[in-house]
């Protein structure tokens, strides 16, 4: 049991540690930071590679039907999550197309359904930030003798803040996501209390219905603090103006 330290009482003239216990074991905790770690950062990640050449292809082009694809775009910003899991879910079942692969109810499917919610985020924001790059710095890239791939990489470095704040803001949608995550991943624990599918939100979910309220705001404590650790690191490599 993990013991924390809340106050002293006297005890013969001195003090004694108040120790109070709560009801979980150290390697459950552990082994759910990880799973909700791995699997967002994950599907954030993949999701970062799709969304940039996306977002500088739609950018720096002009063809037919451009604003429908734009439009897209932002309507996959607004996905019903629950919508999501459940197409996700149906994919990787027996009947869906890949059902040989037998992902229900495991780490990888979970990733599939975040990076469907997150893939869509990082590309409208890092498609807001590639545009919004004047047309000079992409004139006098081309001035100077720059090809298109020295264009984009240009646009890129300019427009990086955006894309960051993109990549936080798809981060934000994965890392605190419940309801795709619950119906493909199960929510499962084994029975030696390590986290098998289980993440930070869908066990504070399932902690207050059960009324274990101490371990869900520590949970949600500890979900917090990992945003906010990740987002001061992006701010850190940023100098700040993400």
């Amino acid at each position: 049991m993990i013991e924390l330290v809340s106050s002293v009482v006297p005890v013969g003239g001195g003090f004694t540690p108040l120790v109070v216990d709560f009801p979980f074991e150290r390697n459950y905790v552990e082994s759910i930071i990880y799973v909700s770690l791995y699997v967002s950062l994950t599907a954030v990640l993949l999701g970062t590679l799709v969304s940039l050449p996306i977002a500088i292809l739609v950018g720096f082009s002009q063809f037919p039907g451009k604003g429908f694809v734009v439009a897209l775009i932002n309507t996959g910003m607004g996905f019903p999550s629950v919508v999501v899991g459940l197409v996700v879910l149906f994919a990787v079942s027996n009947q869906g197309p890949l059902g040989t692969f037998d992902l229900v109810f495991t780490t990888e499917a979970m990733i599939m359904s975040q990076f469907v919610l997150a893939t869509p985020v990082i590309t409208g924001v890092s498609l807001a930030a590639v545009t919004s790059v004047e047309d000079g710095v992409r004139d006098a890239a081309y001035a100077m003798g720059g090809t298109r791939l020295d264009v984009a990489l240009v646009t890129i470095k300019e427009a990086r803040f955006g894309i960051a704040t993109g990549i936080l803001a798809g981060l934000g949608r994965a890392i605190s996501e419940v309801g795709s995550v619950l119906i493909v991943g199960g929510n499962i624990v084994s029975a030696d209390g390590t986290s098998v599918t289980r993440t930070l939100t869908t066990a504070i979910q399932l902690e207050a219905r059960q009324g274990r309220f101490e371990l869900a705001m520590i949970l949600g404590a500890i979900l917090v603090t990992l945003v906010l650790l990740i987002n001061g690191i992006v701010l850190r490599l940023g100098g700040g103006r993400v």
